[in-house]
């Protein structure tokens, strides 16, 4: 049985009813996550919203010996609906292991798992529970001043799977994790696609520079958009069916890789399109780099990078594969070889594909035990 220092001091609480709706092979393929956390003891967490990246980041939790699951606060859904929705996945498959509900509790893989429906975070007593570190996925808590509910609930730190909304830290795993020091209470781990785009972003521009950079992801449907034809007053084309359409968007995903590149502020931007398929996206960076190179030169310093201080961060793919080919893969970022293109030593053309949801949840799992890592260096 996996042990957390806080389950082990802590009295067991219960918690409020949230009675309003969550608001939430070859050398391609399958990477093992990768995380900086070392921890003798699995780290006490809890999981704020289930829906599409709370469940994953679930799931995964489950699967790693690192990590303790002791509460989940879930919107409306009942423990019942809660195994049904854990259990089945049209995108990733049955999940592993044992479901049940109990009570008030989830049973997964004969572990019991405290649920809750509070409207209110500060109600779920997730310090009480021995969830100290906390995947808000919601949506709805991202500034400092909001998710300090949860901190009031008994957590110790707060982890957002969305960009935060206000100047909360935002660490990108393999990019610029060595910045957090313990000192910040409120992390977020970016988006998706920021996570998909900055990887190869340092990885280029580490190596040859980058003057200045557009990017657009070919990004999957989510579930913010309409499955048929709907009303955004805000995005009229955000309001079409996404089922049915090829839609262009706007994306701060390029802008937030410069808070976390700091040096490439000004240089890079980009857009989206979000086109009919479920999961698995793709990013086109068009850049001109600060050194002339050859596309192949670009190819073996991303090789290499995927094979060292990157590596289950970074790929690198040099077979002919689509989007669903990459369902499933736990790296943020997985290089084509042979999609790129490039016009002349310094113009070049870089195509990445990211799993939009199960790479992106392994990698809030790795910020989660990368936090608790250094809170434990910090306090020793």
């Amino acid at each position: 049985m996996k042990l957390s220092v806080a389950a082990l001091i802590a009295t067991v609480g219960s918690a409020a009813a949230w009675s309003t709706p969550s608001g939430f092979t070859g050398s391609a393929l399958k990477a093992a996550p990768k995380s900086s956390a070392s921890m003798t003891m699995s780290t006490g967490m809890g999981v704020n919203g289930f829906g599409r990246i709370g469940r994953l980041v679930t799931r995964i939790i489950m699967e790693d010996e690192d990590c303790k699951l002791n509460a989940i606060n879930a919107g409306s859904a009942t423990p019942d609906y809660m195994a049904y929705q854990y259990k089945y996945d049209t995108i990733h498959g049955i999940a592993k292991g044992t479901v049940e509900a109990d009570g008030d509790f989830l049973t997964l893989n004969g572990e019991k798992i405290q649920t809750s429906r509070c409207r209110d975070p500060k109600e779920v007593g997730w310090g009480a529970l021995g969830a100290d570190y906390v995947c808000e996925s919601t949506g709805v808590f991202l500034t400092k001043e909001k998710a300090q509910a949860i901190i009031d609930g008994g957590a110790k730190k707060v982890i957002y799977s969305a960009p935060a909304k206000d100047d909360s830290q935002t660490i990108v795993v393999g990019v610029n994790d060595p910045e957090y020091d313990g000192s910040e209470d409120f992390i977020s781990c970016a988006s998706c696609t920021t996570n998909g785009l900055a990887p190869m972003v340092k990885a280029i521009n580490d190596e040859f520079g980058i003057e200045e950079a557009l990017m657009t992801t070919v990004h999957a449907m989510t579930a913010t958009q309409a499955v048929v034809d709907s009303s955004s007053r805000k995005d009229w084309r955000g309001g079409r069916a996404a089922s049915g359409n090829i839609i262009p968007s706007s994306t701060g995903a390029a802008k937030a890789v410069t808070k976390v590149i700091p040096s490439l502020q000004g240089k890079l931007t980009g857009m989206a399109f979000r086109v009919p398929t479920i999961d698995v996206s793709v990013v086109d960076l068009t850049c001109r780099l600060s050194k002339e190179t050859t596309y192949e030169e670009i190819c073996a310093a991303i090789k290499a990078k995927s094979e060292g201080d990157m590596k289950g961060i970074l790929g690198y793919c040099d077979e002919p594969l689509v989007s669903t080919d990459f369902e499933g893969d736990a790296r943020s970022s997985i290089f084509d070889a042979g999609a790129g293109i490039m016009l002349s030593p310094t113009f070049v053309k870089l195509v990445a594909w990211y799993d939009n949801e199960w790479g992106y949840s392994c990698r809030v799992v790795d910020l989660m035990k990368h936090v608790a890592a250094v809170d434990a260096k910090v306090a020793a």
